[in-house]
């Protein structure tokens, strides 16, 4: 089996074979890795336990970080919706807990799974956590939903380098969006073609995204970031399954979301120099963080 470097060939892999992507991706690892398919899952099963693990820690947590910045928002949202539901029900208010509570987790310095990056890292977790619950979706749905999701970034990491510093954030959380949404569509049956919108929609959306952190801390906007984004991915999930799809194929998306995070100024990717974190309240706390 061929290296796939485009999306465009893991979905002519995918109908050729008649497989989902998950079957194709997990076909890949285990021939690549030199292990059994088994094996590729069980590794998957171990990410999808630290997720959730970090989900419930997090929601657990009233700590601050150390800059004393961010921490007890996750908390907060529980008050509130124990007081009032959200308007969009209990998967919502799930879905932006978890991405709360699990980059709360990151920024304690506690365990999470990088996906793609740490300060990305509750994105996909809401999503898929609060729908399997909220859906019934088996452990092993919930693990297709993942190697999915593994290789959405993949392809997309090869093109492309997932970090602040050299693309902005739309290549952090706009690719965990877009992880998710893939992630979310197949948990909810959706096909090869409507898996692949998704996750394209969600990026196609989102591109430009700056990275500029205040006081260089992954905390904000990055912590706030992750349920905004986690909502992002519901909403072409829910936009691909009506048979709504990309007008550009995903990889010139990712090719798009390349040329952006070239022309965009260093000044906005990751070095703090620009955008939120010069304004006159985030160079205040720089200055009571660091001296």
């Amino acid at each position: 089996m061929g290296k796939i470097s485009t999306f465009e060939q893991l979905y002519e892999e995918c109908i050729s074979k008649n497989k989902q992507i998950y079957e194709i991706a997990q076909a890949n690892m285990a021939e690549e890795g030199e292990i059994s398919i088994e094996e590729v899952r069980v590794f998957a099963n171990k990410s999808l336990f630290a997720m959730k693990e970090a989900i419930q820690t997090g929601m657990a947590s009233k700590e601050l970080s150390m800059s004393e910045m961010c921490g007890q928002d996750c908390c907060r949202l529980q008050q509130r919706f124990k007081k009032q539901r959200a308007m969009f029900g209990s998967t919502f208010e799930k879905i932006l807990e978890y991405a709360l509570a699990t980059s709360e987790e990151n920024i304690r310095m506690g365990k999470i799974v990088a996906c793609p990056t740490a300060g990305s890292c509750g994105i996909l977790p809401a999503g898929l956590a609060a729908v399997s619950e909220d859906y019934n979706h088996s452990e092993r749905e919930q693990i297709n939903a993942l190697i999915t999701a593994g290789e959405i970034g993949r392809i997309i990491s090869a093109k492309v380098s997932l970090a602040g510093a050299v693309a902005g954030c739309q290549a952090e959380c706009g690719v965990a969006s877009a992880m998710s949404a893939a992630a979310v569509c197949q948990l909810q049956g959706g096909n090869v073609s409507q898996v692949l919108n998704a996750a394209a929609l969600a990026l196609k959306n989102i591109l430009g995204l700056t990275c500029d952190p205040v006081a260089g801390l992954v905390e904000v906007p990055c912590v706030k970031r992750n349920p905004f984004l986690a909502v992002h991915a519901i909403t072409a999930v829910e936009l691909a399954l009506a048979d709504i799809k990309s007008k550009i194929p995903f990889d010139e998306v990712v090719d798009a979301m390349e040329q952006t995070g070239a022309l965009m100024s260093p000044t906005l990717k990751e070095s703090s120099q620009a955008g939120l974190a010069t304004t006159k309240t985030a160079l205040e706390v720089q200055k009571r963080v660091f001296g």
